[in-house]
């Protein structure tokens, strides 16, 4: 696939995911956050359209030549996050550039969903210690909260470099120690389960039926429905992150969207609101939706 529509793809991905309203706990067109604003995502969406381009032209590249390990998947997020950091002064899309980077660049070398699949997993498998040292960076960069802030390998250790040159480990292998706990390290180490498996068929089918906002409103809470999001869990624990994935249950499950969507809307804004109210964020959510409303728009072009 052309290097230049997949960039647009990530973009489009990516604005259409902060567009999503409302879209519970999140930024969205109608809700902004004390440090940072709608306007901010579609901004970071925007900018890492150029990294994007580069890194699936290098895939594509490096395909036909020499390996996987020449990838370079380290560099371009951390090039993504550089360049956002330009624009933005919070993290606006660490996540989003974690998932869309290695999806970006498979799919410069794939033919079908399967292959993308494989590849991405092929692209982090295959990574150096290299592009561990650039993701840190990366993260370094975008303050993630939580993330690698645990003891072994963490990012705020100023040994952390040397630890990972002297062990070796490339992204996979530090993704994997913290994949028990962070569901986008799982995401990136287990193929991308919640991805494939969840979001990108329920917003493929949305879509066709669907407004664009529905598919990715709905798309949204279905994940968080299945998948308690880790933001919410590194900041108030594991109870509370599977308490709000009860409540978007309760939502799917009483109300069926299809027969009465203005009911089904004034229960999404409610939710929306008390989530806002408590300061809980499904952040992690927000980064697998706009994955998976990538996949759905790459399958078009397969």
């Amino acid at each position: 696939m052309d290097s230049e529509l997949i960039a647009k793809i990530a973009q489009i991905s990516s604005a259409l995911e902060v567009s999503g309203y409302p879209k519970p706990g999140n930024v969205h067109r109608t809700c902004d956050f004390d440090d940072m604003v709608f306007e901010d995502f579609i901004i970071s969406g925007i900018v890492i359209g150029d990294t994007i381009k580069e890194a699936a032209f290098h895939a594509k590249e490096i395909n036909n030549s020499i390996s996987f390990k020449e990838a370079n998947l380290g560099k371009y997020i951390l090039r993504a996050v550089k360049e956002t950091d330009k624009w933005i002064a919070n993290n606006t899309n660490l996540g989003i550039v974690m998932l869309l980077t290695p999806i970006s660049m498979s799919a410069a070398i794939s033919s079908n969903l399967d292959e993308l699949r494989e590849n991405i997993n092929e692209i982090i498998v295959n990574s150096t210690v290299i592009d561990t040292i650039a993701l840190y960076e990366a993260i370094g960069i975008a303050d993630a909260g939580g993330m690698g802030d645990q003891e072994e390998y963490s990012v705020t250790n100023q040994e952390a470099n040397k630890e990972l040159i002297e062990n070796n480990l490339n992204i996979f292998d530090v993704l994997k120690i913290s994949s028990s706990w962070d569901t986008l390290a799982k995401e990136l180490t287990h193929k991308m389960p919640v991805t494939f498996d969840i979001g990108y068929p329920m917003f493929s089918k949305l879509k066709e039926n669907y407004s664009i906002n529905s598919a990715t409103v709905i798309t949204f809470l279905t994940i968080l429905s299945q998948v308690p999001d880790t933001l919410i869990s590194r900041k108030y624990g594991d109870e509370k992150a599977k308490e709000v994935s009860e409540l978007a249950k309760e939502i799917l499950d009483s109300t069926n969207f299809d027969e009465n969507m203005n009911k089904f809307n004034k229960k999404l804004t409610e939710f929306d609101d008390y989530l806002f109210e408590n300061k809980l964020n499904p952040g992690t959510t927000a980064d697998l939706t706009a994955s998976s409303i990538m996949l759905s728009y790459l399958d078009d072009y397969f």
